[in-house]
């Protein structure tokens, strides 16, 4: 579950410098603006109103707001955070100020979240979050993050070993980068795209909620020599023109080794042979392996060459234009 983050300077109208007597001014401005009595049958100066009466709650607090502010600059929108360390000693008082706490509704979750509640939506009839009773529970946020493997793990699969870069809070309270190591199996045959889940490996959770997961997408890297199309994996195979018109038995490779090909006689350029199930995809429904044919002519040609192949030409009914 997200929790989406809420700016109390924004919502009264004030900068992060602004003193305690600024933002008692700006939050009886809006309170004046806003009130439910001086508005009727208004949801949405309601709302404004409960907005303007939560930011003023915190921002009027020196505690509370110590504890948004060593926040504020790190969360965006939409994510979980999980409260910095040493506020789990901290008793916090809500008195919901003018409007008897918003009317009889309650503070936002986030609200909720950082300090915690005595009870749902903001039933503050017990002690705050840290120090008193626990805040909500609520499970960490799903993460992702972009894998880049080679082809050859991709087809085999197995264990590797990835390191990532997670934020968390120091000592101090401020957060930092860390370098996380995790292993994590890959099944054989992926393919580009496909997700991976690593239970557990996502955002913490608050208030005791368990971790998210983190899913790894693949992506799969170029390949100096096969290309991947859907579960096949195309190759070129270059061959003679007498390899073509006569045939040939020809050694080519695949993800899992060389196998020998027949080349059957008087093939074209562009004409694909398959070796089945060397491609991408699950044990049983793995894709092929494409083999395009691709026709190379000599460019340098000794004086006997010259003189066969112009032989052959005068011999040859052969038309390739019909």
């Amino acid at each position: 579950m997200s929790v989406e983050y809420k700016d109390y300077y924004k919502i009264l109208g004030v900068a992060r410098t602004a003193s305690q007597d600024e933002i008692s001014k700006a939050f009886k401005k809006l309170a004046r603006k806003y009130h439910p009595d001086l508005n009727p049958g208004n949801p949405e100066a309601e709302s404004k109103f409960k907005e303007a009466n939560e930011a003023n709650e915190v921002l009027k607090d020196p505690e509370k707001r110590k504890l948004y502010d060593q926040l504020g600059a790190n969360w965006q929108q939409g994510q979980n955070f999980q409260p910095p360390p040493g506020f789990e000693n901290m008793h916090f008082q809500f008195n919901g100020g003018p409007g008897g706490g918003f009317g009889g509704g309650g503070f936002s979750d986030f609200f909720e979240t950082l300090f915690g509640g005595g009870g749902p939506r903001g039933g503050f009839g017990g002690a705050g979050g840290f120090g008193g009773q626990h805040m909500r529970a609520r499970r960490g946020q799903d993460a992702e993050v972009s894998y880049e493997i080679g082809l050859e793990q991709a087809y085999n699969g197995g264990p590797q070993s990835l390191s990532l870069q997670e934020q968390v809070y120091g000592p101090d309270g401020h957060p930092r980068m860390q370098t996380k190591t995790l292993k994590v199996n890959i099944p054989p045959g992926v393919k580009d795209g496909q997700k991976i889940r690593l239970s557990g490996q996502g955002s913490p959770g608050a208030g005791g909620g368990g971790a998210g997961d983190l899913y790894l997408k693949i992506k799969l890297a170029p390949h100096p020599h096969f290309k991947v199309k859907d579960d096949n994996v195309i190759f070129d195979l270059k061959l003679a023109p007498w390899e073509a018109a006569l045939g040939a038995t020809v050694r080519v490779p695949t993800l899992d080794g060389a196998v020998e090909m027949k080349i059957p006689p008087g093939v074209s350029s562009g004409a694909k042979l398959r070796v089945r199930g060397k491609g991408l995809g699950a044990a049983g429904h793995r894709g092929d392996q494409m083999v395009r044919i691709m026709i190379q002519s000599p460019k340098d040609l000794s004086d006997a060459e010259r003189k066969l192949w112009e032989e052959l030409a005068k011999a040859s009914s052969f038309s390739p234009r019909g």
